[in-house]
């Protein structure tokens, strides 16, 4: 049966979809069910590393994970408080009020005064009225005016110091409500969010060697780091090398939505003891906080007319997944209410990231599974369709609940 799984990637990296990938998928019981790793790690000219589950990644925007559990270890160490207003600890947050229009012969927008407290339950909910400006067309104009790039430069501050989109609490748009949340951290800890991340989720687990926001700075993961490659301007194969692109436009900070690099094997091993909800982590309280949905009935509406708002969200956001799958957002990530036929059960939780890197929960089920490749354009259909066949095909094979031994049946 790996064999099976074995094939979705085989072909794409044969014809250049993909210049290398590592795949990993298990069980709460803890084991490895399946791995596999394919192709190169770079096509710089001269560079000829295997990917291998060792090769370092920048995971974008599963960062997020995280940064919800760095939070919620906050809370639980009474540093942190889910529902106070965080406005007071960050004068640029929404100091712009909201943004109601865009003057195009003018070059000029339109705001609203708005002081809704903003809750780090709304920022790792998406629901604070913060957008990424990449995402927003007013946004976009704006930045523009502005004679600035978006998502750009070496702070959360210059990053995500934007106009809000909706009062807070009352909708929900995809935005930067982590890089936020990790600053609230780095203040109310003394600690940087890498020094507070090594301390109180690396090194319980082992892993401080192959995670880090500054992976440069790092003897140990700086000579395995992977090289992003991408696709032509049609989307098509062969991947070429990307040598230009800065997966962080900039970023010096610690990025909690966004910046941490990790190689398959590391992050695999932060997720699935998530997934079993191990206690060096979090409480049992805490996890279920996590997992469960944070959504009211508006925002949950919001979220899933969001998703199908236009082909850019759908193709960022919905991983494949059709509209008729009712979704809703929990601190963890995107949850499916209902299942999908031969793919996943309802109340499976996602989350992906820009250079189609992608892993899921299936808490009914059993299993988890997590993607690392680094190919360009962000979120390729073509690549989140392998990622989907890779997800059917453990959930045809280990998806039962099964009571074999866990042992690894794949490696490369």
């Amino acid at each position: 049966m790996a064999q099976k799984i074995d094939q979705v990637y085989e072909a794409a990296v044969d014809s250049g979809l993909l210049p290398g990938i590592c795949v990993m998928a298990g069980n709460t019981r803890g084991g490895v069910v399946y791995c596999k790793s394919l192709g190169k790690a770079s096509l710089k000219e001269g560079r000829d590393r295997p990917f291998t589950r060792g090769t370092v990644c920048a995971i974008a925007s599963m960062t997020k994970l995280m940064t919800s559990v760095a939070v919620l270890q906050c809370v639980e160490q009474g540093k942190l408080d889910l529902d106070q207003d965080v406005r007071p600890m960050f004068p640029a947050m929404g100091k712009y009020g909201i943004i109601t229009a865009f003057d195009d012969e003018q070059g000029s927008a339109t705001f609203a005064p708005d002081s809704t407290p903003i809750t780090l339950r709304m920022l790792l909910s998406h629901t604070s009225g913060h957008e990424y400006d990449w995402l927003n067309p007013l946004l976009g104009k704006w930045r523009a005016s502005r004679g600035e790039i978006p998502w750009s430069g070496p702070t959360v501050e210059d990053k995500s110091a934007l106009p809000l989109v909706f009062a807070p609490g009352t909708g929900f748009a995809y935005g930067a409500g982590h890089d936020w949340a990790g600053k609230a951290v780095e203040i109310a800890t003394g600690m940087s969010l890498e020094e507070f991340m090594r301390k109180h989720i690396w090194a319980p687990l082992r892993l401080d060697d192959d995670i880090s926001f500054y992976p440069k700075s790092k003897i140990t993961m700086k000579n395995r780091m992977a090289d992003m490659s991408t696709l032509n301007e049609k989307g098509e194969p062969p991947a070429v090398d990307a040598a230009d692109f800065d997966m962080l436009f900039g970023g010096t900070d610690c990025l909690g939505g966004a910046g941490v690099f990790a190689s398959t094997e590391a992050y695999y091993a932060f997720m699935a003891s998530v997934f079993r909800r191990d206690s060096r982590l979090l409480s049992a309280e805490s996890y279920t906080e996590l997992f469960r949905p944070q959504l009211d009935e508006a925002a949950e509406q919001a979220f899933n007319d969001y998703l199908a708002r236009s082909p850019v969200h759908t193709q960022f956001l919905a991983l494949g997944i059709p509209h008729t799958v009712r979704k809703t957002w929990s601190f963890a990530g995107m949850v499916c209410l209902d299942g999908q036929e031969g793919r996943f059960k309802k109340g499976t939780t996602f989350w992906a990231g820009v250079p189609c890197v992608e892993w899921f929960m299936d808490h009914e089920a059993g299993i988890c599974g997590l993607a690392l490749c680094q190919i360009l354009p962000p979120m390729h259909p073509a690549v989140i369709a392998l990622h989907e066949e890779f997800q059917r095909r453990v959930f045809e094979t280990y998806g039962g609940n099964s009571q074999e031994d866990s042992r690894e049946l794949s490696s490369g």
